[in-house]
């Protein structure tokens, strides 16, 4: 067992295409974990290995990994960057310890980075920041440096200087010791030598060597007394300061190079020892009740503690499930018995492996700190608490965003309806922001996901993963309802059937409420005429209601109930009754308070080359997009606009003919907002005549 200290549980996240599984693939060679370095545009990167992975380019999956550097352990997640798995980095962040946020030298800080970077504040995760391909035309490391403080309000720590720029990039100066780090052509991470930097850069290197040493030694009042007196701390007094400030999310230590030219790994791979903390320097996790609130007691990091530990992911592969698990305290041994305190159901653990991409390493038995994966478990999903039956807890789940889009879905023939049933079961499991639904009315089968390309692969992985052929309708739009009127009316529930009969009557208002409140209920009946024991049946029968709206059945947002007044039975009021009279009076006063559809407005991000601007705000325009701002960078412009999602179906197509393929985009879910009326008539026609057709 390694002991906690040396441990550092990291993440690589950035933008699509800024390089992070490159970087993860340099590192795994530098570690000695792999001998041929795969390369992402060949498809053959170690972290990417599921075929759509391969053939696209990109990360879908985070794919976990480890490895030993300066005699520390790593666990490394190597996470996606397209906007439509955000979930895989959410989940990623949310074990781990540390992070490194590649950014790409020329892109700068992209859209994709910014919310990844907000996930990781929300987390308070430890970070560095690798500024990666300066080898590229356009790169700029300082115009990097000056958007990571303007786009994201970070404070970066800049902590190597580059040598020369695009293809007179050959390495990196170290501004603690003063000495370059120079790489040969030959490509090979281990071909460098320490020189003395070169003399035209002195004035620099003395210049953010300054900034560095300033903003460390605020870590430290007494260290700060002497060098305010003019004595420089130590190199060791400085790094423990550095350390500090990063953990604390003071600064983030920023690095340099270039990943698929193996220039500038090694500084990043020393950062991560010297200054991202080990798993007992990071908050414990808290440990919540039933309903989700903190107890005040935390999972304390310490193999000695009863287990706590989180199923952060499931992966399904051709040996059966596997269960990505972190253990924050305790241990865990093959043979033991582990309690879900979701499920409340124990488990019994088969294998545990240490993951390296899809190859396994079995183990005997992990500790505090560890990530591994369990194979074989039933009921474990991803968020729940696997704890020690002696001493249960729960630790904090995670919370997923709902899908904003949905297609339907039918296997081609009779034989494949029940693979399909079998594949979609194992698909949910493996990512929570994917959702299936049957129509009771149809039959049809609707699955519901982040986006056009999440929702893509979904049906590539049915075809090829599954062997389940399936055809596809078009893509559908999450619409919400809501309200625009105050309304108050009065319903009265009466049935008489030989004996007892059910009687309520209820008086209430109903009128908008602020966008995003959601449903409210409140009751302000005195004196009895509505007993106090009902209220929560009229509440449970506008609340059962609001998922079919007036209009064309959309659920409903955002509107607030009050019950006012009523009348009982003595003999024939029943909970039952009063539900009833709920439901009954949503159908008669939803009509009457000025209906209204919603559509789902998404933030979307285009970089477009200077050439093509005029054409991309004309066709964002003309897909009823608002145009938020214009920012020029070295290489293009990007355009921060919002539109509806209804409009943007297809988009990457047509951006890729306007921009000669040079475009690119991502969006995500914003808020809901009114949709205009020739939309909204056009929407509901289609919607009744398809339901019409059921």
């Amino acid at each position: 067992m390694t002991e906690l200290s040396k441990y550092r549980n990291i993440g690589i996240f950035a933008h699509v295409d800024a390089g992070k599984t490159t970087t993860t693939e340099r590192i795994l060679k530098l570690t000695g974990k792999i001998h041929k370095t795969g390369e992402v545009h060949d498809g053959e990167a170690t972290t990417d290995f599921m075929e759509q992975e391969a053939e696209r380019g990109i990360t879908i999956q985070s794919a976990a990994t480890s490895c030993e550097w300066n005699e520390h352990r790593m666990n490394i997640i190597d996470t996606p960057g397209h906007v439509d798995f955000t979930i895989e980095v959410y989940r990623s962040l949310k074990v781990l310890d540390g992070g490194v946020g590649v950014f790409c030298g020329s892109g700068g800080v992209e859209p994709q980075s910014e919310t990844n970077w907000r996930y990781a504040n929300e987390s308070e995760v430890a970070r560095i920041i690798f500024v990666n391909k300066l080898d590229r035309i356009g790169a700029d490391f300082y115009s990097v440096v000056k958007q990571v403080e303007d786009v994201l309000g970070a404070n970066p720590l800049v902590m190597v200087l580059p040598i020369g720029i695009e293809e007179d990039f050959t390495g990196v100066v170290d501004l603690l010791t003063r000495k370059a780090w120079v790489w040969d052509d030959s490509g090979l991470p281990e071909n460098y030598e320490l020189q003395e930097p070169p003399a035209d850069m002195a004035d620099a290197i003395e210049e953010w060597r300054e900034k560095l040493i300033e903003a460390a030694v605020e870590q430290d009042d007494e260290l700060m007394g002497k060098y305010l007196e003019g004595e420089e701390p130590a190199i060791e007094d400085i790094k423990r300061c550095i350390r500090k400030g990063t953990i604390n999310l003071d600064f983030f230590p920023t690095y340099c190079g270039s990943a698929f030219k193996n220039k500038g790994v090694q500084p990043v791979l020393n950062a991560v020892v010297d200054y991202l903390p080990s798993p007992t320097e990071v908050k414990p996790q808290p440990e919540t009740d039933d309903e989700g609130n903190e107890t005040g007691e935390f999972a304390i990091v310490d193999p000695e503690k009863p287990l706590r530990a989180l199923a952060f992911k499931i992966m399904d592969d051709r040996f059966g499930a596997l269960t990505f698990i972190r253990i924050y305290s305790g241990t865990l041994n093959k043979g033991d018995t582990v309690l879900n305190t979701f499920t409340g159901k124990t488990e019994r653990i088969g294998r545990i492996v240490e993951m390296h991409a899809d190859e396994r390493i079995e183990l005997s038995g992990a500790q505090a700190g560890d990530i591994v994966a369990v194979i074989g478990m039933k009921n474990v999903q991803t968020g729940h608490t696997l704890c020690d039956p002696k001493a249960p807890a729960t630790l904090e789940p995670m919370v997923f965003p709902d899908p904003v889009i949905s297609i339907a879905v039918a296997p081609r023939d009779k034989g494949a309806s029940e693979k399909l049933g079998i594949a979609i079961g194992k698909m949910i499991q493996e990512d929570p922001s994917f959702r299936v639904e049957t129509d009771q009315d149809s039959g049809e089968t609707i699955l519901k996901g982040m986006g056009e390309l999440h929702l893509d692969i979904k049906i590539d992985i049915l075809k090829r993963t599954h062997g389940v052929e399936v055809d596809v309708g078009k893509p559908q739009v999450a619409y919400r309802e809501t309200i625009t009127r105050r309304t108050e009316d009065s319903y009265t529930h009466k049935k008489q059937t030989g004996g007892s009969g059910q009687y309520a009557k209820i008086d209430y208002i109903i009128e908008p409420g602020e966008p995003g409140s959601g449903y409210e209920f409140e009751s302000v009946v005195t004196g009895g005429n509505v007993p106090r024991e009902f209220w929560p049946a009229v509440d449970k029968g506008f609340k059962a209601s609001m998922v079919r709206g007036v209009l064309a059945g959309f659920p409903c947002l955002d509107f607030k109930v009050t019950l006012t007044d009523g009348a009982y039975h003595p003999v024939d009021s029943s909970a039952v009754a009063y539900e009833l009279a709920a439901r009954a009076a949503y159908r008669q006063t939803m009509p009457n308070s000025g209906p209204q559809l919603m559509e789902p407005i998404m933030k979307v991000d285009v970089y477009t080359p200077d050439d093509n601007v005029g054409d991309v705000i004309g066709d964002l325009n003309r897909r009823r997009g608002m145009i938020k701002s214009q920012e020029p960078g070295t290489t293009g412009v990007r355009i921060k606009a919002e539109c509806p999602l209804s409009e943007m179906f297809g988009y990457i197509g047509d951006l890729r003919t306007m921009t000669s393929g040079r475009g690119q985009f991502s969006m995500e879910f914003l808020h809901y907002m009114p949709c205009p009326k020739n939309v909204a008539e056009e929407v509901i026609k289609e919607t009744l005549e398809r339901e019409g057709k059921k």
